[in-house]
């Protein structure tokens, strides 16, 4: 059964959609930035956006992703959000990025509720479950596992990133983390190679990157590949997998058949689509979420 998920985030809203852009706030201030899903008309008039607008995001004429920021004066380069998980107060700095991002995927926070509390869960039972993060941006995951109790494996390509995803871990008032800036899937197979084992899994893949030597990563090519090797790596009872997928044009039954492929049948499942709603009540979708627990 699909389930769209939208978490209950206070320091973000979803303002307005539509003409292929969105009208965010993030905290105090308003961001607006392209957005290829919204296919349907705005609700709010043009003079609206602007005068709601903090930071708009301008595409470079030659390119899909790259562009600059138009800011008002009051809007600092940086600036911090709050989300509540597992009794912590979640710290995460913010930044206007020349690819159009913030550092952060507010959706995501639906899935952060999962895995703290799994994380939870599993330290209530006596254990001290190790997760596994790949592609681990800047560490909203991290943050909720470790949140939950857990020790955290945090793995990403980008050394500024992880940077970024250890302040964050120190304005939340947490250690306890293994930082990783290496290619995910070389990673998980010399993970596999040494035998370890983890109780939670959580993979953000992107649908091309480009590892620390200049590793190459294609989602259609590779991610059965990384499943088959996170399948040995995962506890055989009690864990946990999360998956994510961006790429339009994937679907969450997509991700449950590949999971499957490489994991077998789970205990328990969860699939469907990550959303939020804008004030006018349309649902942007903004990612495919799969979630398993064996």
């Amino acid at each position: 059964m699909q389930e769209e998920l939208t978490p209950r985030f206070g320091d973000y809203e979803l303002i307005d959609t539509g003409d292929f852009e969105k009208l965010e706030r993030f905290g105090r201030y308003v961001v607006r930035r392209p957005e290829p899903q919204a296919l349907w008309r705005r609700s709010l008039d043009e003079e609206e956006w602007r005068r709601l607008a903090d930071a708009s995001f301008v595409r470079e004429a030659r390119s899909e992703e790259r562009g600059r920021w138009t800011l008002r004066p009051q809007m600092p380069d940086r600036w911090t959000v709050a989300y509540d998980c597992c009794g912590r107060r979640l710290q995460m700095r913010l930044a206007l990025t020349s690819f159009k991002h913030v550092g952060l995927f507010p959706e995501q926070a639906a899935n952060w509720d999962f895995i703290g509390e799994r994380c939870r869960e599993l330290a209530a039972a006596g254990q001290s479950p190790r997760v596994l993060n790949l592609f681990a941006y800047t560490g909203g995951a991290t943050l909720a596992a470790r949140a939950g109790g857990a020790e955290v494996t945090h793995v990403d390509a980008v050394r500024q990133v992880v940077t970024w995803a250890r302040e964050n871990l120190e304005r939340s008032g947490m250690d306890g983390v293994r930082w990783i800036v290496e290619d995910a899937l070389r990673f998980v197979r010399r993970e596999v190679r040494r035998g370890s084992r983890y109780a939670g899994i959580v993979l953000d893949p992107p649908a091309y990157g480009r590892g620390p030597e200049g590793e190459k990563w294609v989602l259609e090519e590779h991610l059965s590949q990384m499943l088959e090797c996170c399948a040995r790596l995962l506890e055989p009872e009690g864990a946990f997998l999360v998956l994510n997928l961006y790429s339009m044009g994937l679907s969450s039954t997509l991700a449950r058949t590949a999971v499957r492929q490489a994991f077998g049948a789970p205990r328990a499942e969860q699939r469907g689509e990550l959303c939020f709603t804008d004030r006018a009540g349309k649902m942007l979708p903004l990612g495919v979420y799969y979630r398993m627990t064996r």
